[in-house]
């Protein structure tokens, strides 16, 4: 099968032809018809988190199951589903006390080395060098993972719409829904208005915000905010954004920041943008050693609560994610701006590494 491989820091991706393993037990095989592009994909291209090469990325899929392994229940071949970036092994301790999102194994043996829980990887090259996986290894024709992160999407919804849905729209959902927990009537501030931003923005309306304020450097991006969702935006190159939140907001500060790029400067914009007892809550994924400051005496005297969210906990709320979108409620879509096929996925990350992608690009690999 044809996929595109990382093999070295700066480096850009290759197209090749590589070997997928059948599923064994517990797992299912998919054939790929899109995967977004995301910016964690990004951080590992760069070499701003370790992972191993070769390998293949990719971590927001949309496909059709085309095998099944033993003992899954609940699937079918041609079904037309999503995956979760997350897999939950749902056996380890994080698993069986309801916190899939840490799930032990999933970071033991994929995040840390690119395999699935027994130990290998369902990737090769000719000759039989393993070629590791990234979650499930989306950016190739077919993608083996634990049935635990597969799901099936709502008839009249096309795959290409809800792709990114297992990632950037289950991030901010977790982030929404576990860590802050956004409740109707809350002003929220989303720092940096991405892919996941963008996911971020479009919840909040959903759950009811009253005053949703999008924060960023580029203009456009900050034009995208406000057609999905965004009652404010702040452009932080014409001010100092936190002081314009507060502004915004009558000098108050909203209830909720959420960190969405993972950068120290972003960090400090919601810091300082929260109400007293406010949250500040970190979704981006910053590269190691990147670090955000915190005047401890500040912390006490104003009440803040700083909190880390990590995706959304996958079987219980991709269900949900997904009867939003059947219902209309959510559109992913609409976050959308590119769309590359599989052979220039190199240039959609180099793209998005240019600061050029308002929300997500997807690539079409079918």
């Amino acid at each position: 099968m044809r996929a595109a491989v990382h093999t070295a820091a700066n480096e850009p991706l290759r197209i090749e032809e590589i070997e997928a393993e059948r599923p064994a037990e517990g797992e299912v095989a998919i054939d790929v018809t899109s995967c977004g592009a995301c910016h964690s994909d990004l951080h590992v291209l760069k070499g701003e988190l370790p992972f191993p090469t070769p390998a293949v990325l990719g971590h927001e899929v949309a496909g059709v199951i085309s095998e099944l392994g033993s003992s899954v229940s609940g699937l079918e071949v041609g079904d037309r589903v999503v995956t979760s970036f997350i897999m939950p092994c749902g056996r380890c301790a994080q698993c069986a006390a309801g916190n899939e999102e840490i799930c032990l194994e999933f970071f033991a043996y994929n995040r840390a080395k690119g395999q699935l829980y027994d130990g290998r990887t369902r990737l090769s090259r000719g000759g039989g060098e393993p070629v590791w996986m990234y979650s499930m290894g989306g950016l190739a024709q077919r993608a083996v993972t634990p049935a635990t992160s597969v799901y099936r999407v709502p008839d009249g919804v096309e795959l290409t719409d809800v792709a990114a849905v297992g990632c950037s729209t289950m991030t901010a959902y977790g982030a929404l829904r576990h860590a802050a927990d956004v409740r109707v009537g809350d002003t929220v501030a989303v720092v940096a208005a991405g892919g996941v931003g963008s996911a971020l923005i479009q919840l909040a309306r959903v759950f009811g915000a009253a005053e949703i304020i999008a924060v960023d450097v580029a203009a456009e991006k900050l034009e995208a905010a406000r057609e999905l969702g965004a009652t404010s935006t702040v452009n932080s190159t014409e001010t100092d954004p936190a002081t314009a939140v507060r502004e915004l907001t009558g000098g108050r500060g909203v209830d909720v920041a959420f960190e969405a790029l993972g950068s120290s400067r972003t960090f400090e914009v919601a810091r300082d943008s929260v109400v007293e007892g406010g949250q500040v809550v970190v979704v981006g994924i910053a590269p190691p050693g990147d670090t955000g400051e915190l005047n401890l005496g500040t912390i006490a005297r104003r009440k803040l609560q700083v909190k880390g969210s990590y995706g959304a906990k996958p079987r219980r709320d991709m269900p949900v994610l997904l009867d939003l979108v059947a219902r209309g409620l959510l559109r992913p879509q609409d976050a959308i701006s590119e769309h590359y096929p599989l052979d220039q996925a190199a240039e959609a990350f180099a793209a998005l590494d240019r600061g050029e992608i308002r929300g997500r690009a997807v690539i079409d690999v079918a």
